[in-house]
């Protein structure tokens, strides 16, 4: 991940921003404005670690943002925690030292974003577990939080997933809604491969068997069978076995890490889950200060 990146920097700028942090009254009426402190950040469960980098480059981003702060940041990790290590409970994950009133006004955009990330990947990394020793990978969606979608899908790499489309521009999906203004499967096959832009793969939603039988004979070169029982989707892979090209096969909808595994087993290659980034649970982490 490149933090210095013009979206990374405008994520950071815009929730410094929300939360007037330059203008923090508490800190600036209790804390002097030379006092230097050491922060630790600590991991109070266990989880997979995302998003270090937000520390250093939140601090740098307030710097930017208030022209009276002076002095370098300095935050340091242990040689193994990096984004992607398993982290057991009491660990810590940086320290920093700086400038106090700093510190303390960006404490808040820090541990929103690293607790998030670290949720995410923590969460996938649970549904790559679930599904490891088959060929099915784990893909996320573009069920993200608003404005946060580059670092939403960056946590689900750091859990050991796949992203699937960035964004709309990213390939053709067609779904319900699309097949249903088009006139149908066969119609709206036709049109996306007329109208496609380069070679973008063009995957399109079925329900059941039948539909996913029109979308292979209809030119589908991927198709994501939504909310099908496991038998269903077990017999689509024979089908595919007996068919003339090679089709990728994604599932989606509902799948939960109960369910995930017997999903898997039935030979498909992608698993899609919205609740990686739409839902994940944070994980619960400080930041304690003392003085320098």
């Amino acid at each position: 991940m490149d933090w210095h990146s013009r979206k990374i920097t405008a994520i950071l700028e815009n929730a410094l921003l929300e939360d007037r942090a330059t203008r923090d009254a508490t800190t600036y009426a209790c804390i002097e404005p030379q006092q230097q402190a050491t922060a630790t950040v600590m991991t109070k469960q266990d989880c997979v670690l995302a998003g270090v980098g937000v520390i250093a480059r939140t601090l740098e981003v307030f710097a930017q943002l208030d022209g009276t702060v002076s002095g370098y940041a300095d935050v340091r990790s242990h040689p193994e925690i990096f984004d992607g290590v398993r982290l057991r409970k009491g660990d810590f994950v940086a320290v920093i030292q700086h400038n106090a009133r700093v510190i303390l006004s960006c404490e808040r955009v820090i541990l929103n974003l690293l607790q998030r990330l670290s949720g995410i990947a923590t969460m996938t990394r649970k549904f790559v577990d679930a599904v490891e020793g088959t060929k099915a990978r784990i893909l996320d969606t573009r069920k993200t939080a608003p404005g946060l979608r580059m670092l939403d899908k960056y946590a689900v790499r750091c859990g050991g997933g796949h992203n699937h489309r960035l964004d709309l521009s990213d390939g053709v999906l067609i779904k319900n809604n699309h097949i249903a203004l088009a006139g149908g499967i066969a119609p709206v096959l036709a049109r996306a491969h007329r109208n496609r832009r380069g070679d973008q793969p063009i995957e399109i939603e079925v329900r059941n068997l039948e539909e996913f039988e029109q979308a292979l004979q209809n030119g589908a070169e991927a198709v994501l069978l939504d909310n099908m029982p496991v038998d269903d989707v077990r017999r689509a892979v024979e089908r595919l076995e007996r068919h003339t090209r090679r089709v990728p096969l994604e599932v989606s909808g509902g799948i939960n890490l109960q369910t995930v595994r017997a999903y898997a087993e039935t030979g498909v290659e992608y698993i899609s889950i919205g609740a990686l980034t739409h839902s994940p649970a944070a994980v619960d982490m400080n930041l304690r200060t003392k003085p320098t």
